[in-house]
């Protein structure tokens, strides 16, 4: 029984065709699949809980993200091992993608919270912990 767990969480974004290269490739590496698919939207689904991203309208893009505002602040995502957090921090750069918090890198939450924080195309940090 699955009771409680998350079901799906849903995001807007102001580019879906950004959002879409640069979630498809980091949720792969974390076994995620593609689910859903539709002109203003796609899904990645890894056992029950799924993610989605969908195309804010042009109304709603007059003020951007940012995850000090009420709302989302980040997403965070188990890793398997220390190296696999290593690993993903050099294919993120490789990538073009900005760690946040460097100059703490990997304990920036902490001196046993082995992590890597980064940022989507909108902004929304994303959190990658080893055990």
């Amino acid at each position: 029984m699955n009771h409680g767990l998350i079901h799906h969480i849903e995001i807007y974004v102001t580019n879906l065709n950004k959002t879409i290269h640069f979630w498809d490739w980091f949720l792969s590496e974390l076994g995620y699949t593609p689910f859903q698919n539709w002109d203003g939207g796609q899904s990645w689904k890894l056992g029950e809980t799924y993610l989605v991203f969908v195309q804010a309208e042009e109304r709603f893009l007059d003020i951007p993200y940012h995850r000090c505002r009420v709302g989302l602040n980040h997403l965070a995502f188990h890793a398997d091992s220390r190296r696999f957090v290593d690993d993903m921090t050099k294919r993120l750069q490789q990538r073009g993608v900005s760690i946040l918090y460097a100059d703490q890198h990997p304990f920036a939450g902490g001196d046993n919270h082995y992590a890597v924080y980064f940022e989507d195309p909108d902004r929304i940090k994303v959190e990658l912990v080893a055990p």
